[in-house]
């Protein structure tokens, strides 16, 4: 299963789970996750997307069944947390695993 990783800085982390679980949520299913009372998992039709803010920033993680399926995850998340975070700059930078076939390496 393809997956990927995307951590954003920003000291407002709890601030912007919120707001992305709440907007996407709206049309998709948002699952608890164990041990992140501020997190939560997104199901998409085309696969899963983790939310969980920490201290330091916003932990994304992007999980689907295919290449395809998990660009899209990417995609969403990214585009709707830039969105909100225009004023912060923030910006979504993807990590695959090392090995990953889309990885680069």
């Amino acid at each position: 299963m393809p997956t990927s990783t995307a951590v954003v800085p920003t000291d407002a982390a709890a601030r912007y789970a919120k707001q992305l679980l709440a907007h996407l949520g709206r049309k998709n299913t948002v699952e608890p996750v164990e041990g992140e009372p501020d997190g939560g998992r997104l199901v998409f039709a085309y696969g899963t997307g983790t939310v969980r803010p920490t201290a330091d920033g916003l932990v994304l993680d992007a999980a689907a069944d295919d290449a395809e399926g998990l660009a899209h995850v990417e995609d969403v998340l990214a585009r709707h947390l830039e969105r909100f975070g225009a004023r912060r700059e923030l910006v979504v930078r993807w990590q695959r695993p090392t090995g990953h076939p889309d990885s680069g390496e």
